[in-house]
């Protein structure tokens, strides 16, 4: 699941809206960066069942503890390594599309020949 936001609005907005679209029934971990550290952010992510996993901006007055070894995996995770893939693909990495829904769709076409491959 994904979404396309304008490219000067903040990621957070939009993260907030996908995992709101997200229910576990079992916690489950749920790796994030810190552009999505923000309280509001880490409130519905635990309302919805999960477990986040980001560390705290260097600046935070009150910082919390996180699984540190869990956060490394992030990289070593399939969510980093499959914007690289996709990003090999000349139509997601430089995006021509005047329409979001033909760079949705570019995207979408990026995302099946990876998983085919």
């Amino acid at each position: 699941m994904f979404s396309l936001s304008a490219g000067q609005r903040h990621d957070a907005l939009e993260g907030r809206k996908l995992i709101e679209q997200l229910h576990v029934a079992d916690e489950c971990y749920l790796l994030m960066d810190r552009a999505y550290e923000d309280d509001a952010t880490r409130g519905l992510a635990v309302g919805q069942g999960f477990i986040p996993v980001v560390p705290p901006k260097k600046n935070r007055k009150n910082p919390w503890d996180y699984d540190r070894e869990m956060y490394r995996r992030r990289n070593e995770n399939e969510v980093e390594r499959l914007f690289r893939r996709i990003k090999r693909f000349r139509r997601v990495f430089t995006p021509y599309e005047k329409l979001d829904v033909m760079f949705s769709a570019f995207i979408t076409v990026a995302l099946i020949a990876d998983a085919i491959k």
